[in-house]
Parts: C-alpha cells; sequence; structure tokens
C-alpha cells in the first residue's frame, strides 16, 4: 500500500494507522503525487492558513474511492497531537467499510493503551466518560474498553502502593536450548557450540555486573521491590549456574524488602527437580512454565523440540517442589494453529490451574516470515480475534481477572497481549514494566536500565551489549555505562532518596 503524505512530518503515526488496515501488506510512504497513478493509494493532506489547519485524507482502494475533509479551529489546545489523531480517525472511517475490517483498539496504535485509561481516571473522570470518549473519539470497541477498564482496576491499587524510591532489577539469561521459529527476542541457542562455550565465561561476568549494580544501588538508598529473570530461558543454565546467580543476587542486594521474585523456567524441556530445588532454596517465589501451545503438531512447526505432555509433567514436577505461583504464557496465532485447537489450549491450562495465565497474540512480522500473502495474513487476523476473544472469555468465567496489557506494533488484527491472575497473584514486575511506574535495573547481555526521573517523570535509558558475545568481549563498557546510573542518582532532577510519596 502507498502512503501519500502532503505538508506535514507525521509519517509514522500515519503508517501505524495504515498498517491497521492491510495486515501482512508493506507500506510505502513519499510525497509524490504522481504515485496516486500507479495503483491503491491513501493521500493525507495538512494545509496551514492563518490559525486554522485544513486536513484531508483520500483512498483508492481495491477500486473505491473516498475522502474526507476537516478544519481544525483555533481553539485546539494541541493541534499537533489532534491533528494526528484526525488523520488516523478519518483513514478509520473511510477504510473500515472498503476493507471490513474493524480493529477492536480503534486507531489506539501504541504501546501501553490502559495508561491512557489511567491519565482518564487518575484525574477524576468517571469509568463512564471515559468508556464513551475512547468509543468516540478513537473508536475503540465495547469489547477493548471494558478489558482496558477491567485492567485498569486491577493493576491500579498496586501502582499506587509503589513509592518513588523503589526500583526492581532484572537478570537476563539470553540463551535458550534451540531458538523458537516466532521468536524475537535477543537470545542465542545452545545449539550453537559458540553459544554453549559463552555460558562459562558469561555466568561470572554476570555476577560482577550484579555485583556492581548493587553497590551503585546500595549507595543510592534506593529499595528493591522485585526480582525478575528473564531471557531466553533462565533454566537453560545448569543448576550450579543458577545458583552462583542467585547467590551473587542475594550477596549484591538487601532482599528482605523484595516483594516478588520470578525466574522464568520457559520451557519444560530445560526444568529438572535439581534447578527447582536450587530455585526453592533461593525463594524464588514465582516461575513461569510456558507451553505456547498444547498442540504437539504446532510446537514442532514452530521449532520448540518437547511435547505437551512435558509441560504437563514440568508443572506437576513444580507443583510437588512447593511452587505455589506458576505462570504460563500461550500465543494465539502460531502457524499451523486453529480457532478450535486454541479453544483446547486455553481449556487444558485453565484444567491446570496456575495462578497467573498470559496470552500473547503473535506479531505480523514474524508471521510474514512463514511466506503469508495479503489474504492469509487477514484471514489469520479474523482467527487471531477469535482465538484472543474466546481466551478472554474463558478466564474470566474460571476466576481469573486481566492485570497488565500491552500491544506490538505488529501483532496480527492490532490485537493485544494480556496478562491473567487470579487474585492476589498478580506480577507486580510485569506491571511496573508496563506502566514504567519505577525504575528497573538490568543486568546481562540485552538488558536495557530504564530509570525514571521523580520530577519530570521521564524515563532515561542505559542499555548493555545485545548479544552475550559482545556482552562477554566488550565487558568493561558494560561497567563503565553502570556509571550513568550513579550520576543518575546523584543529579539534583533525580528521584529524591527516602520519600514516602506515591504514584
Amino acid at each position: 500500500m502507498v502512503l501519500i503524505n502532503r505538508g506535514h512530518s507525521m509519517k509514522y503515526e500515519n503508517e501505524c494507522a495504515a498498517m491497521l488496515f492491510f495486515p501482512g501488506e508493506p507500506i510505502v510512504t513519499t510525497d509524490d503525487l504522481s504515485k496516486m497513478d500507479e495503483g491503491d493509494y491513501i493521500l493525507t493532506v495538512l494545509e496551514e492558513e492563518g490559525e486554522e489547519w485544513f486536513l484531508f485524507v483520500g483512498v483508492n482502494v481495491y477500486g473505491t474511492a473516498a475522502q474526507r475533509q476537516v478544519v481544525l479551529s483555533p481553539q485546539v489546545k494541541n493541534k499537533k497531537e489532534e491533528c494526528e489523531r484526525m488523520f488516523a480517525y478519518l483513514m478509520a472511517e473511510l477504510l473500515e467499510p472498503i476493507t471490513g475490517i474493524k480493529p477492536g483498539w480503534g486507531i489506539l496504535t501504541g504501546v501501553r493503551p490502559v495508561k491512557l485509561f489511567h491519565k482518564r481516571l487518575d484525574a477524576g473522570v468517571s469509568p463512564e466518560d471515559t468508556a464513551k470518549e475512547f468509543a468516540e473519539r478513537f473508536r475503540v470497541t465495547e469489547q477493548k474498553i471494558d478489558l482496558a477498564l477491567r485492567t485498569a482496576a486491577h493493576e491500579g491499587p498496586i501502582l499506587k502502593e509503589t513509592n518513588w524510591n523503589e526500583y526492581s532489577l532484572y537478570i537476563s539469561i539470553p540463551f535458550c536450548p534451540s531458538r523458537c521459529h516466532y521468536c524475537s527476542f535477543v537470545s542465542q541457542s545452545i545449539a550453537s557450540r559458540r553459544a554453549k562455550e559463552l555460558i562459562p565465561q558469561y555466568v561470572p561476568l554476570l555476577c560482577e555486573e550484579i555485583a556492581h549494580t548493587g553497590q551503585i544501588m546500595k549507595e543510592a538508598g534506593l529499595t528493591l521491590s522485585t526480582v525478575y529473570f528473564g531471557g531466553g530461558t533462565p533454566t537453560t543454565l545448569s543448576a550450579g549456574q543458577l545458583d552462583t546467580v542467585c547467590t551473587a543476587v542475594e550477596r549484591s542486594f538487601d532482599l528482605s524488602t523484595c516483594k516478588e521474585y520470578t525466574v522464568e523456567a520457559g520451557r519444560p524441556d530445560t526444568i529438572d527437580r535439581e534447578k527447582l530445588r536450587v530455585l526453592r532454596r533461593h525463594d524464588i517465589t514465582r516461575i513461569s512454565i510456558n507451553p505456547q501451545t498444547f498442540n504437539d503438531d504446532v510446537l514442532k512447526g514452530v521449532g520448540r523440540s518437547h511435547t505437551a505432555q512435558e509441560v504437563i509433567d514440568a508443572f506437576t514436577m513444580a507443583r510437588e517442589e512447593g511452587f505455589d505461583c506458576i505462570n504460563m504464557d500461550l500465543i494465539a496465532g502460531l502457524p499451523g494453529d486453529s480457532v478450535e485447537s486454541f479453544e483446547r489450549t486455553i481449556e487444558r491450562a485453565i484444567a491446570l490451574a496456575p495462578e497467573n495465565i498470559t496470552v500473547h497474540t503473535l506479531s505480523i512480522k514474524r508471521s510474514a516470515d512463514y511466506g503469508e500473502d495479503k489474504a492469509t495474513a487477514l484471514e489469520n487476523a479474523r482467527a487471531v480475534e477469535s482465538m484472543v476473544t474466546y481466551a478472554q472469555r474463558r478466564l474470566l468465567e474460571s476466576g481469573y481477572d486481566p492485570y497488565y496489557l500491552y500491544k506490538q506494533r505488529n501483532t496480527l488484527g492490532n490485537l493485544e497481549n494480556v496478562g491473567y491472575s487470579k487474585p492476589g497473584y498478580e506480577s507486580r514486575y510485569n506491571i511496573y514494566i508496563m506502566d514504567e511506574t519505577h525504575s528497573i535495573l538490568a543486568c546481562g547481555g540485552g538488558g536495557i536500565t530504564k530509570l525514571i526521573h521523580r520530577t519530570t517523570g521521564d524515563l532515561s535509558r542505559v542499555a548493555n551489549y545485545k548479544y552475550p558475545f559482545e556482552y562477554v568481549s566488550r565487558f568493561d563498557e558494560i561497567l563503565n555505562r553502570k556509571e550513568r546510573v550513579k550520576r543518575f542518582y546523584e543529579e539534583d532532577h533525580a528521584i529524591p532518596l527516602h520519600t514516602d510519596s506515591t504514584r
């Protein structure tokens, strides 16, 4: 699809809006009007006359031409923001009847739509008026509004408990037993000899970074709230290596204030009793055992070298070892999966009764790797919408509440990823990382430290090298970059230490 922009620089915003209606199809952006003669197109034009802005959107798609025009009056406070919204709104108004696509989230294309709901609710706007605004101004459907309001209601109390002098710790273990075909994370398969040989070098350097970070945070005087081991698959490490890293965390940080300690056990082909017992000895309170699907054929097709029964066996083993807070990740829209198969996956997960079930939506970018054409991508987008709708209904019926939600730019149908939990088992770390509530210190390859300014709410990032071999070979620079964290807390505009103020 060709997107022609004239008289403005809102390229990214308009591309995001156009992508909602052409799943799996590249958006080619230009300002060349001659492209209108070459095929289907979307045209957006902004003309400024004094204090008035004239917006025009025209489309010629699938043999149908249509257009809309509006005028932004001088009374509009933030004209650029309103211009972005109106371009997307007019595009949706024209393209919905032509394409037959009505995005559930309307014209909201950002990663964190629930933050927009929080903003209204925290300002005293009623849920009813908030719902009305998102339906009328952003074309969000009733189902998604209900999901957003439910999520905000369940994560809100946890956010309000958070002090500005708290922070979380993320430990990255960027290794997996093999790489899933759909994966977009920075992770190295230990099927590669080079990656496998890196682990004995990686672990002691990671422990050194953990110790260095712990000293910085001790001097800053902040309080540790949650710890999260992610990756990759942390349990790719041996039991001894897991013990070493967990011991480094205990020695470097005061865990007496820690409210939640999560380790992603992830794939069942990395789990055994010895590793589970190591995690129990270190008082890990929450683990993930992620089936993604309970369909063996789909598992094989996406490159996961385990069966659905192995997931169940690993889950049973974790229960036997005393883990009473377990998350399971599921993915809607995996290649080869069907609506009926996904519904069976949901039912099997509910029957196991983990405390958390997280439902992800496959990204269009990854599905495109499977050679989908435009028609197939559209068909899959509609199928995955049925999957996500079914999951939401059944999980709510089964006593699970949505407590955090985010979207990725390229998800099928512009759909969402949602964490559901039984009451009282919400993952605080997941809420904090999505809401950007407080600082998160990251150690390990691919880790990104996110520092929140107290007075401005601005976010500063300090990134480690993405790949394990870079992390190992350039480790001195990793420690040098951590000095930015120290300087951040030394500056006057950073988060005040030892404050009792809340969100």
